[in-house]
């Protein structure tokens, strides 16, 4: 089935095992001062070992005038060759190949990470960064070619089989590339020709000092998604531009720093929404392309190969999710592959348990990122464990615990395993979280685990199980209203889950993610709502991308929104309710959602903690999100 996919492949000299790319992410794996550390290596090895053809890696800054971010990997002198080399020769031992991609922030950076005025082909602020950049002499460009070159001189001698250009995301040649920040009127700027003179002369640079048998693959957004920015045309015609200069592959991105949300896509946006610029860019050039974009199922990127659409196929958050994906395809083992759910949590630098684990790491596998510190060993002593709610942290402990080689015993008082992701998947664009409950369901079959559904765990029947370890994973319970009501009212989790009638017009009390995403569920059903939240602002609980994009559902669809507004009490007729102006009432609804949080639910602890060994994870311990619960219920598998 997946015979495309797992073809072998060629990008410039270098033969590859098969389609699958792992695309450069940032990773913040590298040491503080922007170098290879074992941390990093042991990250880019386990996706070499995990079957991926070519790694590329993050990107690599050139020019410290460019650097990104502090920790940025640097290859702006010789002095970095040693670590990388050990990266390299890490990766060279399984069969995949590793390229640096190599990078110039251009205006895309502030001067407190990097001590100096950025630079830019014209003096236009980034509109994120928002620091005025100095414009480039043109003395000075032809400098910063020279960087590229010797960088990619580097990246040879330290061992990689290829470079990749950053001319994507509105880095610096991006910047050449597009009317929307080049304005020069020297042979760097004007017409296509001269825009993309930036980067074709990099590409030659690179191929006079490196050799013709030295592949480069040039990164490219195909639309910049901004007011003035480039678009698919102008992607396809420079393509051409790339190619004669010598480029051995395209690799088709999206976006800029100001349209971050299409450049990072939660799962708003549908898999594969980018494919489509990849296949433009493909029909002209004879060069391989590299297409990417919420990539995360392996039928789908069989498609792409088998339809034409594109080369090779970058897995991005995916890689990261599952560093065996490839292996998992090639053994048709897909249902085991841990899935990207395009949550946008631990992939996107936000923290795990531990504040200081900002690395990147994946909320539905948190052992990305700790590759050589959290190692599943076999257990020195057999346990039985019993586990008390299946939600994702209790599902996620007991797998883990049984492929240590515990006996697990799991006690679900519901019909249905997933707890609160459930609900959680059934809003519109969210029902890839169904495959993280479908990823836990497979692995706790596949090791044994003992799934009791329809069973209410009681002090006494868990003593009777005779158990040597006792986990309590039993979530939370929505709050109940917190004001005086005439009428009766319904919780968000109970209308998700398809519990709760709805009118037509419903009025959701709290606007946080699950009061959002509640109102798109309300509006994908042809009703009205409105939301009231006491903040300022609504979605503060939200990754700014995800934000984004439902808000703006949101109001397409009408959704009166209410921030800094206070429920007082509710009649038969009224809302009452009181705001920066003063006391409002508001009249017409038919339903009145709570979405007002949760509290914990944790019957069991105390009468537990003197008879066994009890650990509580999860909302049970605290309410927080997913990426605690799971998290927790990983670390406590593997202590116990």
């Amino acid at each position: 089935m997946f015979s495309n996919v797992l073809s072998k492949g060629k990008i410039g000299s270098v033969k590859l095992e098969n389609r699958f790319v792992m695309p450069a992410m940032g990773s913040n794996h590298g040491t503080d001062d922007g170098r290879v550390g074992q941390k990093i290596i042991d990250y880019y090895v386990a996706r070499a070992k995990g079957g991926f053809g070519l790694i590329i890696t993050e990107f690599t800054c050139v020019d410290l005038p460019g650097k990104a971010l502090p920790g940025q990997l640097l290859i702006t002198s010789d002095d970095y060759i040693e670590g990388f080399k050990k990266l390299t020769d890490a990766v060279h031992e399984t069969k995949s190949k590793i390229f640096l991609q190599i990078q110039h922030s251009g205006r895309q950076t502030n001067s407190y990470f990097t001590g100096m005025q950025p630079v830019a082909p014209s003096a236009i602020p980034c509109p994120v960064n928002k620091e005025i950049p100095r414009a480039l002499t043109t003395e000075e460009v032809y400098e910063i070619i020279e960087k590229f070159g010797d960088a990619a001189v580097r990246a040879k001698k330290a061992g990689f089989d290829g470079v990749e250009i950053h001319g994507a995301h509105g880095y610096l040649p991006a910047q050449f590339l597009s009317g929307y920040s080049n304005k020069r009127t020297d042979e760097f700027g004007g017409d296509l020709v001269n825009r993309a003179r930036f980067s074709t002369e990099i590409i030659k640079n690179i191929k006079q000092k490196c050799g013709d048998d030295f592949p480069v693959i040039f990164r490219i957004s195909g639309e910049e998604k901004v007011h003035g920015g480039r678009e698919i045309e102008e992607a396809v015609a420079i393509a051409k531009l790339l190619e004669a200069a010598g480029a051995d592959a395209i690799h088709v991105s999206l976006g800029v720093y100001a349209s971050m949300p299409w450049m990072v896509p939660p799962a708003n946006v549908k898999a594969g929404f980018n494919i489509w610029a990849a296949a433009a860019v493909k029909k002209s050039v004879n060069v391989p392309v590299i297409a990417v974009g919420r990539i995360n199922d392996p039928l789908l990127a069989e498609t792409i190969i088998e339809n034409e659409a594109a080369d090779y196929v970058a897995l991005g958050r995916a890689a990261i999710a599952d560093p065996e994906f490839p292996n998992k395809v090639k053994e048709n083992r897909i249902n085991e592959i841990s899935p990207c759910i395009g949550c946008l949590t631990r992939c996107n630098g936000e923290p795990g348990c531990d504040p200081n684990d900002k690395g990147v790491s994946c909320m539905v596998n948190p052992f990305t990122g700790h590759e050589s510190t959290w190692v599943l060993k076999p257990a020195e002593n057999a346990k039985k464990v019993v586990i008390v709610g299946g939600g994702p942290g209790g599902l996620e402990c007991a797998w883990l615990s049984a492929k240590r080689g515990h006996e697990v015993i799991l006690l679900e008082k519901s019909n249905r395993l997933g707890g609160q992701m459930i609900p959680a998947a059934v809003p519109p664009n969210k029902h890839e979280i169904s495959r993280a409950i479908g990823y836990y369901i497979t692995m706790c079959k596949k090791y044994g685990v003992d799934i009791r559904l329809n069973t209410e765990a009681t002090v006494e029947s868990v003593m009777t199980l005779e158990p040597d370890v006792v986990v309590l994973a039993t979530g939370g319970v929505p709050l109940d209203c917190p004001v005086p009501t005439e009428k009766p009212v319904v919780n968000a989790i109970d209308v998700l889950d398809g519990k709760a009638f709805l009118g037509d017009n419903v009025l959701i009390v709290g606007g946080g993610m699950v009061g959002l995403e509640t109102a798109e569920h309300v509006i994908s059903q042809n009703r009205r709502a409105t939301i009231i939240e006491m903040q300022a602002q609504v979605g503060s609980d939200l990754n700014p991308n995800i934000k984004y994009f439902l808000l703006k559902t949101l109001q397409e669809a009408g959704v009166e929104i209410l921030t800094d507004t206070r429920v007082e009490n509710i009649t038969e007729r009224t809302v009452a309710c009181v705001n920066l102006q003063g006391a409002i009432d508001l009249e017409g609804f038919d339903t009145i959602v709570m979405a007002i949080g949760s509290v914990s639910y944790n019957p069991f602890y105390e009468d537990l903690k003197d008879k066994v060994e009890v650990h509580v994870i999860g909302d049970a311990k605290q309410v927080r999100k997913a990426i605690h619960a799971i998290e927790e219920g990983a670390r406590l598998a593997l202590e116990i």
